[in-house]
């Protein structure tokens, strides 16, 4: 993996003072996840659904998502079935339906 970006750093910075910020949290993992240390994303997201089990439909999302872009259809479909379901029972019918189309397209 090549040296950290600055953004990165930033985001760890900032979560250093602020360990318990939701939103930094799923930022550094998108982040982590767009530099490529997708083990790194995966692990923040599992993290933050572990200490929110019932706020992180987006997380779910991330996780189905990054799991498809690895040819990982099992994870994948775990993941994003768990985020509609999740989605759904918060009311955010919205990110049920992008769920469900990104599960409709794994094969």
């Amino acid at each position: 993996m090549s040296e950290k970006s600055s953004k990165r750093a930033r985001l760890e910075a900032s979560l250093a003072e602020d360990p318990a910020d939701t939103f930094l949290r799923y930022g550094l993992a998108l982040q982590c996840l767009n530099e490529g240390d997708v083990a790194e994303g995966r692990e923040q997201l599992l993290s933050l659904i572990a200490d929110h089990p019932n706020d992180q439909v987006p997380a779910h999302q991330q996780l189905g998502q990054s799991f498809m872009a690895t040819d990982e259809a099992e994870l994948a479909r775990q993941w994003f079935g768990r985020g509609i379901a999740k989605a759904r029972a918060v009311g955010d019918l919205h990110a049920a339906g992008e769920m469900e189309g990104f599960l409709s397209q794994i094969s």
